[in-house]
């Protein structure tokens, strides 16, 4: 008989507000934000205290959680304000924050006590007298490197009370647990303050030079192939059990920057694959429309990462790729009548009459059709929806509901 100690969290990324409150409405149970400081996402929609207050409240009102990423490795004079930083998000409700630099964590513990302190992968904690460490100094979870195998989880479960949090879904960074400096030194932004400029994950031309200023390509094909130095994606979605039964508290799905397409498909088949493992364990079945979902958001192809072996060549990024399917996000339903079967819909990207599109939302719901007719807010007929943001109307064959979005294949 399988033994299920406890359900995992599903935990979502959310770049900004919106995402925060997509993903979960789409099953997630916690989100993990970046504040203005002290993180790795400088680019992303970094959240104010403002926009904390309020994602707190909706995660609250939802029986979800908050936690705030802090995990820059700090220079001198980095950690500055970093007090009362933590104690603002104390008092906001942040249900912890996810930090790797032992000064910062020294400054959270002593200066904003009564927040919980989860340990960062940029850490790379891999073993478990390395989480028994961090919980004697009074973490409750520790997110462990990308690198650590099912095996070796197994192990770390069984002699470590700590809460572990490991990475499910998303994007594999070419570095061990992150920490590169490539980006330092291709575009002088610092990876590990906030800047990476993904700079492995450029296209480049690959050379040998025999001789003093020869540079012959040793790339095969025509046109010659263009080479980067990154891994593929990763998709834990096969191996729910392994996940639930070797005892990790938190799924984590990488993410920040990605859209609320992404957050919302990747949050909804989790949380659809984990609910029907732990409901009923003896007679779980993989569903493969979990997997074709997942290829709908895909950006690269996908793979197991470190959990089952070290990766070889098959899951670096180079040489001639297979297709991925690619789908459009392209509007959001803010309205349905039922009497009339006419949906009021904000558009974001570009569609028209003809259109095959596909509806989903919470639930993993589907529903497909052929766009026949188009309004605008003034009720004139239109053939395409051409404008960001623009709302328009148009007749669905089944009910939708509001916050469901709309795709289409590219």
């Amino acid at each position: 008989m399988r033994k299920i100690t406890k359900k995992p969290e599903v935990l979502a990324p959310a770049g900004t507000l919106e995402k925060l409150k997509t993903a979960i409405r789409y099953g997630a149970d916690a989100v993990y934000i970046g504040g203005n400081q002290y993180g790795l996402r400088t680019r992303a929609g970094n959240f104010t205290y403002d926009e904390m207050r309020e994602g707190v409240a909706f995660a609250k009102a939802h029986h979800a959680k908050v936690y705030v990423a802090a995990n820059m490795v700090t220079h001198e004079g980095d950690a500055d304000g970093a007090g009362e930083f933590f104690q603002t998000l104390r008092d906001i409700g942040i249900s912890a924050v996810i930090v790797s630099d032992p000064a910062l964590i020294e400054i959270c513990a002593t200066e904003a006590p009564g927040l919980p302190i989860h340990l960062s992968t940029q850490a790379s904690a891999t073993n478990y007298e390395t989480l028994n460490f961090w919980h004697a100094e009074g973490l409750e979870r520790v997110v462990l490197a990308r690198e650590v195998s099912m095996e070796e989880i197994k192990e770390i479960r069984q002699k470590t009370d700590v809460e572990i949090e490991a990475f499910i879904h998303g994007a594999m960074c070419i570095s061990y647990s992150g920490r590169c400096t490539l980006s330092n030194h291709m575009s002088s932004r610092d990876a590990n303050r906030g800047g990476c400029s993904q700079s492995c994950r450029w296209k480049y031309g690959l050379f040998e030079m025999p001789l003093p200023g020869e540079h012959n390509s040793v790339l095969a094909g025509d046109p010659e192939e263009d080479f980067s130095m990154s891994a593929v994606d990763m998709s834990m979605i096969r191996h729910i059990p392994d996940l639930v039964e070797n005892g990790i508290d938190s799924l984590k799905i990488e993410g920040r920057m990605k859209s609320i397409h992404y957050v919302s498909t990747v949050s909804t088949v989790y949380r659809q694959a984990i609910d029907a493992y732990c409901n009923d364990p003896e007679n779980y079945e993989f569903q493969q429309e979990w997997e074709d979902e997942l290829w709908k958001v895909a950006q690269r192809e996908l793979s197991v990462g470190f959990y089952y072996g070290t990766p070889t060549e098959d899951e670096q990024l180079f040489g001639a790729r297979r297709k991925i399917p690619a789908y459009s996000f392209i509007g959001q339903v803010l309205d349905y009548e039922e009497e009339t079967q006419i949906a009021t819909i904000q558009q974001r990207n570009h569609f028209g009459v003809g259109d095959e599109i596909e509806f989903y939302g919470p639930g993993f719901t589907h529903l497909y059709q052929t766009i026949d007719s188009l309004w605008d807010e003034a009720g004139n007929s239109i053939d395409r929806a051409p404008n960001a943001l623009m709302t328009v109307k148009m007749k669905v064959d089944a009910p939708v509901k509001p916050f469901d979005m709309m795709r289409k294949r590219k």
